[in-house]
C-alpha cells in the first residue's frame, strides 16, 4: 500500500449527540482512513488544526454491513473511527466552534 499523507488520514468529522457532549472534555471524533495508525492520526490532527496538541488517540474498526439488493448480497465499506483527546493547554479545534 502506498504511504498515506497526513491530509488523506482524516476523512470527515463525526457529528453525533455523544461526540458533541465529549467536546466539553476536549475529545473530538473523526472518521479516518482504515489503514491509518494512531501516530498518523495524531500527526494529521496537529498539522491540520493549528494550536492543537494531541495527548491520546483511541481507534475503533468497523466491518462493513451486509446489505441485500434483490437476490445479491454484498457488504458496505469498512470504516475506522478515531477519538482524539487534546491536552489541557491545547487550543480548541475551530471547526467545531458554533455547532
Amino acid at each position: 500500500m502506498a504511504q498515506i499523507k497526513y491530509y488523506d488520514v482524516i476523512l470527515k468529522p463525526v457529528l453525533t449527540e455523544k461526540s458533541m457532549n465529549a467536546m466539553a472534555e476536549k475529545k473530538y471524533t473523526f472518521l479516518v482512513h482504515p489503514e491509518a495508525s494512531k501516530g498518523q492520526i495524531k500527526e494529521a490532527v496537529e498539522k491540520m488544526f493549528e494550536g492543537a496538541k494531541v495527548s491520546k488517540v483511541n481507534t475503533m474498526n468497523y466491518d462493513g454491513k451486509t446489505k441485500r439488493r434483490g437476490a445479491v448480497y454484498g457488504k458496505t465499506a469498512k470504516t475506522k473511527k478515531a477519538v482524539v483527546q487534546l491536552t489541557a493547554e491545547s487550543a480548541d479545534i475551530e471547526f467545531f466552534e458554533g455547532l
